[in-house]
């Protein structure tokens, strides 16, 4: 399993400020299988994406080449305009995956 992976789960658990206690009445997993998976994990598919509804979040395949956009995105590396703001609320994925539409 990749580790940066297991590292932004464990990341974006604790910035909803949850223990690994919390994430069993939040996805029905038990503290024990979640730290499990958190420290060594190699879940399935269906695994990730329980977690990940847990955490108020998704997953995704990122292209290679937009990775590094959006990893800037996410730390707030990069400065979104009023403008940017409105074109993300209509079509959010815009350019992003390399077409102009979703």
């Amino acid at each position: 399993m990749n580790k940066s992976l297991l590292q932004q789960i464990k990341k974006r658990r604790t910035q909803l400020g949850l223990k690994q206690v919390d994430i069993q009445s939040r996805t029905g997993i038990s503290r024990q299988q979640y730290q499990k998976l958190e420290s060594q994990g190699n879940p399935r598919l269906e695994t990730l994406e329980i977690i990940a509804a847990g955490l108020n979040a998704q997953l995704m395949l990122i292209p290679d080449d937009k990775v590094h956009l959006i990893r800037q995105l996410l730390n707030d590396e990069i400065k979104v305009t009023i403008e940017d703001q409105d074109n993300l609320m209509t079509n959010p994925w815009k350019g992003l995956l390399g077409g102009e539409e979703p």
